[in-house]
């Protein structure tokens, strides 16, 4: 028996043994591509010396000779933190994701393929000056002599990463950076689906109820359109294969995450120091590491610093000394869907107004690891590329013997987003801003600017012409061939919303509705927001003038005005009712959750139990409400929408009929199904978080996800790649954090401001930015999430163009000299 507990010992100490042996060659291979930032390289592509301070937060700031050096430093130094990041994000632009992770990204290659973004990218290269062809190419220049100093000192491959999949890196093109500004618009577009879902809805609801769950908004003067079945030669939703679960990876999100933020300015007679004071927190899908990335660069007009994103040399949101400016997504309506009839005698013909003719086509092989490459046959109409119906529902409401096409702004093989963004970032006024972005594509952006004496907005990007007699009016797919449903080229730049110099001296942004106009230069009919901008306008008028600090907090705001609307409405009949009832009662439970919301005054904070109760509650009432007339097309709605809540406990147009269950005898009232619902409401927190209500916590179900997209589903590895983090506020607040919606966690925050900054003119130095993880993508870094603490406690790092406060404690200072 002795002996036999020897052997044990002996090999349980050996498998520790190796097990300790194994995790310490891990680990010195991973932390080999951690970068020395305290360096001197030779490198080639240099016409002077280049110097890459690193201030204490990480934040580059990259001085050169001449501005082609700087934005080589800055390909460089992106590179060096994002190398991983910026292959994924080219890979998906090119639809070549299957060849490192196989069959379960092979539907994401195969719709990005058809979208084409990467050969419209690389044809728009064309389109661009020589300064920006000259920018791109340094830059990538930059990126590449990382690459070439990561295999020629054999810096563990880059990134850890690369030690689980392929090593080879292709060298980065200017092309390259051009489709990511695409792939950024896929990101920030949903129109599409909307389209679809609009048009799947109106099959099964009549007009009123359809205006119900699709609300526009309030103040929109939008005439009756008429129902799907009559625009197009379809019965009723038809069968088809659905949409595809989107991969971690895909740039295509769902409509609820495409994209949001906030933006706003104070002029000087607004401002307590008398000068322009800007904020922006532009909102996207929260990842580990963030898609921004801190950086400045000192051009020959002067230094730049802000939020860029890696893949693009181009600072995004920022300041110069001169120029601040912010972005919000602009929701512009720049895509359609168009039902194109096929030629009954040649399907390889569809018709336009002019007769039959053939698609344009070419074969892309898709390859895949570990299977079988997948050769697909690429179709182009004179509208867009055609889209098979498993993608974005599409089969549900294509006719027989049609197929959808998409026309898209982005997908212009003469985008010259990238010289637009160039001429922004080198900008001295507001007038050279604006119209230097003349020339911007895609993706439309509500574009915030403030000069020490002066503010202003302006929308930019391309908007499409449509003829005033379209017959859906861009909201569901229309026939392809019809003369007045075709694209007649782009809107005039001077019709895009312009605001200069407001007389009130505050303007902003919060991805609601801008213009009331009709249509075609109405902009959209579905705007981003209708709540957040209610609680912002107040916020503004309390305040005589503002202050970097009365900003700040406006950014971090957590009280939601569609807590204080609608609590009221939907309880109006409910608080202080009915019975005393004992503890453990559902009755009981019912009380208590209604005193609390009662004294509630409507702050998402991540310490209350209020929170969860509310989003709860209203979660369970719009389900109570829609699923017996949507049946299974009632998942599509699975966030709470404020205004069809409204609307139907206002009883607007009948709406109030949504409380009848259709399938049941007796006639439900509204007050039935709120109260219906709040059960079900608390049942579901008893189940999942306990039935001590006051103990609740709304952080506790709101955590900020930052997810590794590869690793962050592989055992132990996703408790070192994933940043999980108790936050505040919701989908409806400022400091918004739009929840998941499904599955069995659907409050955790996954989309939210991953950036924010505070540029204020009356003291430069003193303004601030922060974003949501760190500078390195590299998780053995202290700065893979050493700004996420500062960004969850609502904290900022400076901002300066001093470049002595960015020597000052330093982490490491990169010297760049070229190559003889």
């Amino acid at each position: 028996m002795a002996r036999i507990f020897r052997w044990l010992l002996r090999t349980v100490t050996g498998v520790l043994l190796l097990a300790f042996l194994a995790a310490c060659i891990t680990y010195y291979l991973a932390s080999r591509s951690l970068p020395d930032y305290n360096a001197r390289l030779t490198v080639a592509g240099l016409s002077g010396p280049v110097e890459i301070v690193r201030d204490n937060a990480n934040v580059p700031h990259i001085f050169g000779s001449t501005d082609e050096d700087v934005y080589f430093g800055l390909g460089f130094a992106h590179a060096q933190d994002r190398l991983w990041q910026i292959t994924m994000a080219r890979r998906a632009a090119q639809g070549r994701l299957s060849e490192l992770f196989g069959v379960r990204t092979a539907k994401t290659d195969e719709l990005l393929r058809r979208f084409g973004l990467y050969e419209a990218a690389s044809a728009s290269l064309s389109s661009l000056d020589a300064e920006t062809r000259g920018a791109l190419e340094a830059y990538s220049a930059g990126i590449n002599a990382w690459i070439n100093a990561v295999n020629e000192g054999a810096l563990g491959r880059g990134a850890p990463e690369f030690f689980l999949f392929s090593r080879e890196i292709a060298p980065w093109r200017p092309a390259d950076t051009v489709a990511m500004g695409k792939v950024m618009a896929l990101q920030l577009s949903g129109q599409l689906p909307q389209e679809v879902l609009r048009a799947r809805v109106s099959l099964q609801l009549p007009e009123a109820r359809l205006a119900d769950i699709l609300p526009d908004d309030p103040s929109s003067g939008t005439a009756a359109l008429p129902d799907y079945a009559s625009l197009v030669p379809i019965d009723g939703p038809q069968d088809g294969w659905t949409q595809f679960a989107l991969d971690p990876l895909s740039p295509v999100k769902p409509p609820a995450f495409a994209g949001a933020s906030n933006a706003w300015a104070a002029a000087p007679k607004r401002s307590a120091a008398g000068k322009s004071l800007l904020a922006n927190d532009p909102h996207l899908e929260l990842t580990a590491p963030t898609i921004w990335y801190l950086a400045r660069i000192e051009l020959e007009t002067g230094g730049v610093i802000g939020a860029t994103i890696p893949g693009i040399p181009f600072v995004l949101s920022g300041r110069s000394d001169a120029l601040a400016w912010g972005i919000t997504s602009a929701y512009l309506d720049d895509q359609d869907v168009f039902m194109e009839e096929l030629n009954p005698a040649n399907s390889q013909e569809y018709r336009t107004p002019t007769g039959w003719k053939r698609f344009s086509t070419k074969s892309s092989i898709i390859r895949i690891k570990d299977a079988e490459p997948i050769t697909i046959t690429l179709r182009r109409t004179e509208n867009g590329p055609v889209l098979p119906g498993s993608h974005y529902n599409l089969s549900s409401v294509t006719p027989p013997g049609h197929v959808a096409a998409l026309g898209w702004t982005a997908l212009s093989p003469r985008d010259t987003s990238m010289q637009a963004a160039m001429g922004l970032q080198k900008a001295k006024s507001i007038e050279e801003a604006i119209d230097a972005m003349e020339l911007f594509i895609a993706p439309a952006q509500n574009l915030t600017l403030a000069e020490p004496e002066r503010v202003a907005l302006k929308m930019v990007g391309a908007m499409p012409r449509r003829n005033p007699a379209h017959s859906s009016q861009g909201r569901m797919p229309a026939l392809g061939w019809r003369a007045e449903n075709r694209w007649s080229g782009r809107i005039p730049y001077a019709k895009n919303p312009e605001f200069i110099d407001p007389e009130g001296g505050i303007l902003g942004n919060t991805n609601n509705k801008t213009v009331n106009r009709p249509f075609p230069e109405h902009v959209a009919f579905r705007w981003g927001d209708t709540q957040r901008i209610q609680r912002w306008t107040r916020l503004m008028q309390n305040r005589e003038v503002h202050t970097r600090e009365s900003f700040i907090e406006t950014q971090l705001d957590t009280v939601s005005f569609t807590a204080r609307a609608l609590l009221p409405l939907i309880a109006k009949d409910l608080w202080f009712t009915g019975e005393a009832a004992p503890e453990g009662t559902t009755e009981r439970q019912r009380q208590r959750a209604l005193e609390l919301l009662a004294n509630w005054n409507g702050e998402m904070s991540e310490h209350l139990p209020e929170p969860l109760i509310f989003a709860a509650w209203l979660r369970h009432l719009q389900n109570r409400l829609i699923r017996d007339e949507l049946g299974p097309l009632a998942a599509e709605f699975n966030h709470p929408e404020p205004l069809f809540l409204e609307r139907v406990f206002r009883d607007v147009d009948g709406a109030a009929i949504w409380c009848d269950v259709v399938q049941s005898t007796a006639e439900e009232s509204c007050t039935d199904i709120a109260r219906i619902a709040l059960d079900e409401a608390l049942l579901w927190i008893g189940e999942n978080y306990g039935t001590q209500l006051e103990s609740l916590r709304w952080g506790d179900a709101h955590e900020a996800q930052h997810d590794h997209q590869v690793l962050g589903e592989v055992p132990v590895l996703k408790w070192i790649v994933n940043i999980h983090q108790s936050t505040s506020g919701g989908d409806f607040t400022l400091l918004r954090g739009r929840t998941k919606g499904t599955g069995p966690a659907p409050y955790a925050n996954v989309h939210g401001a991953g950036y924010r900054g505070v540029y204020d003119f009356s003291d430069p130095d003193s303004s601030v930015f922060i974003t949501a993880t760190g500078q390195s993508g590299h998780p053995l870094s202290r700065h893979y999430d050493d700004l996420g603490a500062l960004w969850r406690r609502g904290e900022y790092i400076p901002m300066s163009l001093d470049p002595e406060l960015a020597r000052a404690a330093n982490v490491g200072v990169t010297v760049l000299t070229p190559a003889e």
